[in-house]
């Protein structure tokens, strides 16, 4: 990070009324990390970039804007990126080893899809997926975190009992259960993968094989809260955003997880008092 950002972070703080101390506070982190940054001597990482832009108000791009030369640019790539500037779109592709980035300057919406995970946001919200869950905010209706531990709507624990794994030894002994769904899977996937040269997409139907067991599971006991909703929001959410593009508005598909377990939990009250 250079000197202009990192005073930049200091002015904003200031005149947002907070020490290194609230601040590192509210982002959950060191105060010492808050220091480093504000004396250029680290950077923030994407998800800590988000959230000084939505705490301090202000778009990403003019929180790391900056007024040094980009090294190795030359004159007329960049007049090319000005020229792109002033066309219908303001939007930046970025594909690196780090995974894929898209910013729109324009409208503030940002896309970042690597080995952290994947990280959505525009004016009514953001989505971040990644190793230890999903997290949703909306600016309307709330935030919405799965985790290992549970599902959480606006910080509050959503009934959703039952498990994919739970009770195994019952479920080894159904004869459902004895057919081999998990090799089919697999034996299609890379026969799809062979027969065309890439395993995009059919990578994406590695899910059906958790699907497949939690199926299963409700079925046997009745329950559909057995079934793993959450994990084929995501599946409908990676194809979507994958093959269609549509990272916005296809993050809402979150939203449906506490509605389906909502409706479970209606229907066990209404009809089975």
């Amino acid at each position: 990070m250079n000197i202009e950002i990192a005073n930049r972070l200091v002015n904003l703080r200031k005149s947002n009324h907070l020490s290194q101390e609230a601040l590192a506070e509210k982002l959950g982190i060191s105060r010492q990390a808050v220091s480093k940054w504000e004396r250029a001597e680290a950077s923030p990482d994407t998800d800590n970039l988000i959230l000084l832009a939505r705490l301090y108000n202000v778009s990403l791009d003019e929180l790391l804007k900056t007024e040094d030369e980009i090294p190795g640019l030359e004159e007329g790539t960049q007049r090319e990126e000005e020229m792109a500037g002033e066309g219908t779109t303001d939007t930046k592709d970025n594909a690196s080893s780090t995974g894929y980035e898209e910013y729109d300057e324009k409208e503030g919406d940002y896309v970042h899809i690597g080995f952290d995970g994947i990280h959505v946001q525009d004016k009514n919200g953001r989505v971040h997926v990644g190793w230890k869950g999903i997290h949703v905010e909306d600016n309307k209706d709330g935030t919405v975190k799965v985790d290992r531990d549970g599902v959480f709507v606006n910080g509050e624990e959503v009934d959703v009992s039952g498990h994919i794994f739970r009770n195994k030894e019952h479920i080894r002994k159904a004869a459902i259960f004895t057919f081999p769904m998990d090799l089919l899977i697999i034996c299609i996937c890379i026969f799809l993968g062979v027969s065309t040269g890439g395993l995009h997409p059919y990578w994406l139907l590695l899910f059906l094989i958790p699907l497949w067991h939690s199926l299963v599971e409700a079925v046997l006991h009745k329950n559909a809260s057995h079934f793993a909703y959450p994990v084929l929001v995501v599946m409908v959410y990676l194809y979507v955003g994958l093959m269609k593009g549509m990272w916005h508005p296809g993050w809402v598909v979150f939203l449906t997880i506490p509605v389906y377990y909502g409706m479970i939990d209606w229907i066990k009250a209404v009809f089975h008092k």
